[in-house]
């Protein structure tokens, strides 16, 4: 089987390198350079894919553990990713697949079909694309959601966004569900945290919630004295009601030290709960809390009575009370797909 295949998102610049379109750190690479991803490289005068059928591994977990709750809730997912990825985020909390940039983290080997036959044998509703971004190995992800949809199991993205508009409009067309990691909302938090471009990550929300079908939730790790701030909480929320609306689902998760910031302490459950305070107050209907044992903040309520629709003990479901998609209680419609 062929790992390495050709893209699409490239030019030629006049001395002679090849820049890189798929994202907006756009690497401009010589001959049998790779890019920051590690996957991408420059081979023959052009921008090749390294990683096409091979995975640092797979996994069948629930699907609230992507964290999705209101995509297919309580059904498998079959996990998979590849290596490295086109952030550079200090705190990453799982770098160890992430940051990798040697070959032998993708010992696994697996073609688009064969994916998509065992998800299907395993009985798993979906197909997730996380570890590490998706994005940066989009010709993979993107065959293997082709193979999926022919035996009916859907797809999701686990992405941070940081995708370019015409590569982005190919990539979500493939897909069913996605989860963003919104890291903050400042430009220097994405910057001196990640070096990253937070404008972008705002355009591809925007743009998966108005321009297309795939169904959105977003995840922002909250870390002490970073991106925890009630200010920044009051501002990032008002912005997804007004730019995405009330009914995309917020998850707030705790961090824990890793990677190279090991100088903060684990995030307070006092600080994610002010935080869903914080945005429930602000017209977020669906507010969660991720990496803490709190059934009450886990659980989904309806946004019209208020009663319990879902509830959740982690990645355990017990109480269901939605019929058609509707809140038994008063027939209100709970926005996803179930």
């Amino acid at each position: 089987m062929k790992h390495t295949v050709q893209t699409k998102y490239w030019h030629t610049l006049p001395d002679g390198r090849v820049q890189c379109d798929l994202c907006p750190r756009y690497c401009k690479l010589g001959e049998g350079q790779q890019g920051l991803c590690f996957i991408r490289a420059c081979k023959n005068g052009e921008i090749v894919m390294t990683s096409h059928g091979r995975s640092s591994g797979f996994a069948v977990d629930p699907i609230e553990k992507k964290p999705l709750n209101h995509f297919l809730p309580g059904s498998s997912v079959f996990s998979f990713g590849t290596a490295g990825c086109n952030l550079m985020c200090s705190f990453c909390q799982n770098w160890h697949m992430s940051k990798s940039r040697h070959m032998d983290k993708l010992a696994s080997v697996a073609s688009p079909q064969d994916i998509a036959l065992v998800a299907k044998k395993k009985k798993c509703a979906s197909v997730a694309f996380t570890y590490n971004d998706p994005v940066i190995f989009m010709e993979y992800a993107i065959d293997t959601a082709k193979e999926c949809h022919k035996l009916g199991v859907k797809t999701v993205a686990v992405t941070a966004g940081e995708i370019c508009e015409e590569p982005r409009r190919e990539f979500f067309s493939y897909m069913d569900a996605a989860n963003v990691d919104l890291k903050a909302f400042t430009e220097k938090f994405y910057r001196d945290n990640c070096s990253g471009d937070f404008q972008t990550v705002l355009d591809t929300l925007v743009y998966i919630k108005k321009e297309t079908n795939v169904w959105l939730e977003i995840t922002t790790l909250l870390i002490p004295g970073e991106n925890d701030s009630e200010e920044e909480i009051d501002k990032m929320t008002k912005w997804i009601v007004k730019e995405l609306g009330k009914d995309v689902p917020l998850h707030f998760s705790a961090f824990h030290p890793d990677f190279k910031m090991q100088d903060k302490p684990r995030t307070p459950t006092a600080t994610l709960m002010k935080a869903r305070e914080i945005a429930l107050k602000n017209s977020i209907h669906h507010v969660y809390t991720g990496n803490v044992s709190d059934k009450a903040s886990q659980s989904t309520y309806c946004h019209n009575c208020h009663e319990l629709l879902i509830g959740r003990d982690w990645y355990a479901l017990s109480d269901f009370n939605l019929k058609d998609s509707c809140c038994r209680f008063c027939h209100a419609k709970c926005p996803g797909v179930f």
